[in-house]
């Protein structure tokens, strides 16, 4: 019964570890893809990043630097910013969104007196701090992936190199037991055969 019963958890822990495998093969593959659209994805913010760099020096330039921290500091905040979560290989992760207020459609410093510049500037920051938002996310996807990475590699190796090692070394001893009590069972029917044997031609 007990050799039956450990021939059960040997076969739900291969599955187990079949489907681990399986799983861990995915998010590798997944990790992988996700890894490659944050290289690109850094190299884009990085470009957008410079491009309103030098939008605000020409703003600065045109405007004058205490214009520029006037207008920045009577700006208000039409920006909202929310944290969502999705699932992704059965790996819970984040969704990052920059959301604007129903005001932000209108600008919020006078035009009166600026230049065009400084709505560029404003536009080029903007778009650089969505990619900023959205490079954030992705690289917070990568480390929750790489974590789950690790953690599914601990229970495959945990099932291949201790679980199911013990649980064959456990049906192999039982069996070996088995063996040798049906081959004592054998010996002990056949010296009785024997000795029944013996009274009948005595």
């Amino acid at each position: 019964m007990e050799l039956l019963t450990l021939k059960e958890r040997r076969e739900l822990a291969a599955r187990g570890y079949e489907l681990l495998r399986e799983k861990q093969d995915a998010l590798v593959r997944e990790f992988f893809t996700i890894l490659s659209e944050a290289k690109k994805f850094r190299e884009e913010m990085e470009s957008t990043l410079a491009e309103a760099y030098v939008s605000l020096l020409n703003a600065k330039l045109v405007e004058g630097g205490a214009k520029l921290e006037e207008l920045a500091l009577g700006a208000k905040s039409p920006l909202d910013f929310e944290v969502e979560t999705r699932n992704t290989m059965g790996v819970t992760v984040p969704i990052f969104r920059i959301t604007e207020q129903e005001e932000s459609v209108q600008l919020h410093y006078s035009l009166a007196g600026t230049s065009a510049t400084v709505d560029k500037a404003a536009q080029k920051v903007r778009l650089a701090l969505d990619k900023v938002v959205r490079l954030a996310e992705i690289e917070a996807t990568v480390k929750r992936l790489a974590a789950e990475i690790e953690k599914t590699k601990r229970r495959v190796n945990a099932l291949n190199y201790v679980v199911l090692p013990r649980i064959n070394n456990t049906i192999r001893y039982i069996e070996l037991m088995l063996e040798e009590q049906e081959r004592e069972d054998l010996f002990r029917m056949k010296r009785v055969k024997a000795m029944l044997e013996r009274k009948a031609n005595a």
